[in-house]
């Protein structure tokens, strides 16, 4: 890495280093280990998702935090329901066994979002910032959302378990 110019004022240099280590964050929780022979690699977050119950919620924390580092940035509503999305559309998407925990390697919703960011600083757009309440209702809204996933995973679960063992 080359060092940052003597030109960048002390929160520009703080803006560049919180950037670069929520990039590290969300290589690491999407594609920190390279699949062999391919250019793809697989994060801690698919790897918590195969948890059944508690793996989604705990990835699903770690992607609220680089929201709210978002929100810290002044990213718009707009841009944070886009986040937001991204990772809803994990969570419910891996659910599915199996063909879900494919979905949650493939998608990136923590590169994605980080992208969103970095999209935003680059030309920030025109929208109604985000209000603390708004960022709350967003993450909470995500959370209630995991826990409900994780609780029908936990159920379908018990379910299967008590139908093979009447078998």
């Amino acid at each position: 890495m080359s060092p940052l110019p003597s030109t960048q004022s002390e929160p520009d240099r703080t803006k560049v280093s919180s950037i670069r280590q929520l990039r590290q964050f969300s290589n690491l929780l999407d594609r920190a280990i390279r699949i062999p022979g391919t250019s793809h690699g697989i994060g801690l977050d698919p790897i918590l998702g195969l948890i059944p119950g508690g793996g989604d919620l705990l990835g699903a924390v770690f992607s609220g935090y680089i929201v709210l580092k978002a929100f810290q940035f002044g990213v718009p509503k707009e841009t944070l329901l886009r986040m937001g999305s991204n990772i809803a559309l994990e969570t419910v998407a891996g659910t599915v066994p199996v063909v879900g925990d494919l979905f949650d390697v493939a998608w990136k919703a923590n590169v994605k979002n980080v992208d969103l960011l970095e999209a935003h600083l680059e030309n920030p757009e025109t929208g109604k910032k985000a209000d603390r309440g708004f960022v709350v209702l967003l993450l909470g809204g995500l959370l209630l959302l995991v826990i409900l996933v994780s609780f029908v995973s936990l159920v379908a679960i018990a379910l299967l378990w008590r139908l093979l063992q009447s078998l």
